[in-house]
């Protein structure tokens, strides 16, 4: 199997939860896994929100640079993404949702391209013929 794993699923991971116990075992057991640039950021960005302090943050990075593919941007990703923004924002009109972020259209576009399936609990991606549902 070949995974994506979104900020979702790596924050599961790296607080413990039951969600991310499954990401563990998926993460062990695929034969590809990537993560989009961009996820480190939203990672770094979030738990230093929450008062973690640098050293843990950067060991947890350091975790996701060793454990899978980090993706760049290059132009066909920036044209994928732009596509799957247009289909994620109507998804999100269609549900009620809030729109989602450039950085989630890069996650389905990074899962398209690579033909992977995406390991995340945001509720954009649910249902979604890619999504490997946390629940």
């Amino acid at each position: 199997m070949k995974i994506v794993i979104d900020t979702y699923a790596w924050i599961e991971l790296f607080v413990g939860s039951e969600k991310g116990k499954k990401v563990k075992d998926l993460l062990e057991n695929a034969e590809e896994v990537y993560t989009p640039n961009i996820v480190l950021a939203e990672i770094a960005r979030k738990f230093l929100r929450e008062g973690n302090d640098e050293k843990t943050i950067a060991e947890w990075l350091e975790i996701i640079t060793v454990a899978s593919d980090i993706t760049q941007i290059d132009p066909a990703l920036a044209l994928e993404a732009a596509k799957c923004s247009g289909e994620l924002s109507e998804r999100a009109k269609k549900f009620k949702q809030n729109t989602l972020s450039l950085f989630g259209a890069i996650v389905l576009a990074t899962a398209r391209i690579n033909q992977c399936s995406i390991l995340t609990g945001d509720e954009h991606f649910k249902d979604l013929p890619e999504t490997i549902w946390l629940s």
